[in-house]
């Protein structure tokens, strides 16, 4: 475990900051040559993604949808998560067991700490005092206190955990277990799971609804999503979605959820299903890129951020028009991807400095 000094800086919280004038992005059709398109309601902030298979992370400025800088040496950073704050970021690293956290004002390295085998997720409470991360190979959750930078519990919970996300409210955090069928509940309070849910085959990640009262869960094996009422923690309906449904991600207006469809590398899924929450119906299926995989949606609803795996790069999807409206070369096999709202400056790609702690494990495979 290691640790340097942290600059607090003020960030603004909540919805990020709209940019009334409009912007030129530049959109990449399949065969790579770009196209120039006008597009009006540009948000302030940048989206960080985790290219597995390139040690690095891209910053992406949301207001261009250009990549502002790469910071690399984060083996396999299969997801990666921003402090609700703005202050900093997470990452997890599956060959080196740990997880990173990155100060945004310098972007450099804060802090490392080790975490089980395979890390696949990390989050950061809302109070952001602790962070979680699920063991993929040891079928646990780690909790970290942020200010020490130590662990102050290892969670036993369902088979193969992979995506979590903690309450509004922060005090449960819901962990999909892609190996199994459930989904496990844990007490932030006393860091015990304290109930487990069946949902269906190989559920892959989790989202509430703004409000805490739903959770909606992809499953991967059932080519579908599921919606789970936590105030009874019971299944109340199931749909179908595309093939190998991923992540899941729901807008702060409490609009739609989406699902990324993945399927595999050898069939790829090219698309994400736009679930609207009032009805619980797909109402569009929206072609991205192939292996289509993490989503995060900025704050005020507008857009949509999709990792496309296979393609190596990410989509930018408006949720006014439900079309999208950019496509982003980034690293290879971008896999996790968060939005914050501080401004990421464009500079040459920075070394993080991180020592080689390759464990000899292979990545997540999901």
């Amino acid at each position: 475990m290691t640790k340097r000094t942290l600059t607090t800086v003020a960030v603004a919280v909540g919805v990020a900051a709209v940019v009334a004038a409009t912007a030129v992005v530049a959109v990449t059709s399949g065969n790579s040559n770009a196209q120039a398109s006008a597009h009006n309601d540009m948000v302030t902030g940048t989206i960080w993604v985790g290219n597995e298979d390139d040690a690095s992370l891209t910053a992406i400025d949301a207001t261009t949808n250009t990549v502002a800088t790469t910071l690399t040496g984060v083996a396999s950073p299969h997801n990666v998560q921003a402090a609700p704050g703005g202050r900093s970021i997470w990452a997890v690293s599956g060959t080196s067991a740990m997880a990173v956290e990155i100060d945004l004002q310098t972007n450099e390295v804060h802090g490392t700490v080790s975490t089980g085998v395979m890390p696949a997720h990390v989050i950061v409470t809302p109070d952001e005092t602790r962070t979680y991360t699920t063991n993929n190979a040891d079928d646990t959750v780690s909790a970290f206190d942020i200010a020490t930078m130590t662990t102050i519990a290892t969670i036993p919970v369902g088979a193969g955990p992979h995506g979590l996300r903690p309450s509004p409210d922060g005090t449960t955090i819901y962990v999909a277990n892609i190996a199994g069928t459930t989904l496990s509940v844990i007490d932030t309070a006393t860091n015990t799971q304290v109930d487990e849910i069946e949902v269906g085959e190989s559920p892959a990640q989790v989202a509430f609804s703004p409000d805490g009262q739903f959770v909606y869960a992809s499953l991967n094996g059932d080519d579908a999503v599921a919606k789970v009422d936590t105030a009874t923690r019971q299944l109340v309906a199931t749909i179908p979605t595309g093939v190998g449904p991923i992540q899941t991600f729901a807008s702060a207006d409490g609009k739609y959820v989406l699902v990324a469809n993945q399927g595999t590398e050898e069939q790829p899924s090219t698309t994400v299903s736009i679930v609207d929450t009032a009805t619980f119906a797909v109402v569009r299926t929206v072609e991205t890129g192939a292996g289509a995989h993490g989503i995060v949606i900025d704050p005020t609803s507008r857009h949509a951020y999709v990792t496309n795996m296979f393609d190596d790069t990410v989509s930018v999807l408006d949720l006014t028009t439900l079309t999208v409206v950019a496509t982003i070369p980034v690293g290879s096999t971008p896999n996790g991807i968060t939005f914050t709202p501080r401004k990421t400056a464009a500079t040459p790609p920075v070394d993080l400095g991180l020592a080689d702690h390759d464990t000899g494990m292979h990545g997540m495979q999901h």
